[in-house]
């Protein structure tokens, strides 16, 4: 019987689901099931879900899905504007505390586990950002290539080195650019944490496929479906807007990068395809990673049908 129109009796839980895993392994499709059958109201995580007119290439949920069950923190944001873990933790609290009024539970699904782990265990207080340094930055990665700034990190910070890969450009040029604002390590600051940990009790699900092949099938496969609906135009008009460049979180975002190096004619449609995939499967990777360090994670294979054991164990968690 479902219970998706159901308020939770007011001795229920007020906490909280992470939905939680890498790129293309099945978590909205799952997450919308599970709002038929339970009390659950859907938070976006993910980075690239918060600007409009990116639908394609961010893998946004289409309008019949979001009919059946409505996302928080998707489509409010122009390309040209930033959006950081604390905006996001900002905003998701807010968002979870509205949920909560209503009697239900929020249920939060993405794969930007950074914001996953803002929203857990708080923020350091890190310097904010220097446009003037990260294009400076930027400039030098151009001339020389992010393996050379990724060796000057080593030098710097050998501990973030070795948690930030060489082609995770954003996150490597934020910890030198806190490197040249502050003269403190990223790693250095990040152990001064600040004790603000999410308020509401956490059940934590990961969905982990049982093998890697399987999720670069799909990978492929839901990139070869983008282009076909119309990633080209999507990212074509936003290259007319004049107002955008690769330099911006939400063009820098996978899929997008690559596409626009193509418009740019810096690389062929071939390689702009090859590209595209190799970012998607190193960001999954990436991804993993930090699902392995997850503490109190419960993990399900992403190739099974979890909708059962999931659901069973949320109205556990929930007191259902």
């Amino acid at each position: 019987m479902s219970l998706a129109s159901t308020p939770l009796p007011e001795t229920g839980s007020p906490g909280a689901i992470f939905l939680m895993g890498p790129t293309a392994s099945g978590k909205t499709g799952l997450a919308v099931e599970l709002c038929q059958r339970l009390p659950l109201d859907i938070i976006s995580v993910d980075s690239a879900l918060v600007y409009r007119d990116m639908a394609i290439g961010s893998a946004k949920p289409d309008a019949l899905t979001l009919a059946q069950a409505p996302h928080r923190l998707i489509d409010f944001l122009d390309p040209s504007q930033t959006y950081s873990a604390a905006d996001f933790r900002a905003d998701a609290l807010r968002e979870m505390q509205a949920i909560h009024a209503q009697g239900r539970i929020p249920l939060l699904v993405g794969g930007t586990m950074l914001y996953f782990r803002a929203l857990e265990y708080g923020l350091s207080a890190l310097p904010p950002a220097d446009p003037a340094i990260r294009h400076k930055l930027e400039q030098e990665a151009t001339a020389y290539g992010w393996q050379t700034l990724h060796q000057r990190l080593q030098q710097i910070d050998p501990a973030a080195a070795a948690r930030i890969h060489p082609n995770d450009p954003q996150r490597l040029q934020r910890a030198l650019e806190v490197w040249e604002i502050s003269g403190q390590t990223l790693t250095e600051l990040q152990q001064t944490r600040k004790q603000d940990t999410c308020p509401f009790p956490l059940l934590k699900i990961g969905l982990i496929p049982r093998d890697r092949a399987w999720l670069h099938q799909r990978i492929a496969i839901r990139f070869e479906g983008m282009l076909k609906q119309g990633l080209l135009e999507e990212v074509r008009q936003l290259h007319a807007r004049g107002d955008l460049d690769s330099h911006l979180p939400a063009i820098r975002s996978v899929g997008y990068r690559q596409v626009w190096e193509y418009l740019d004619g810096k690389i062929d449609y071939n390689k702009m395809y090859n590209r595209a995939i190799v970012a998607t499967r190193q960001l999954a990777k990436r991804q993993l990673t930090w699902l392995r360090s997850e503490r109190g994670l419960k993990k399900c294979f992403a190739e099974d049908d979890n909708l059962s054991s999931v659901t069973s164990d949320i109205l556990a968690f929930i007191g259902g």
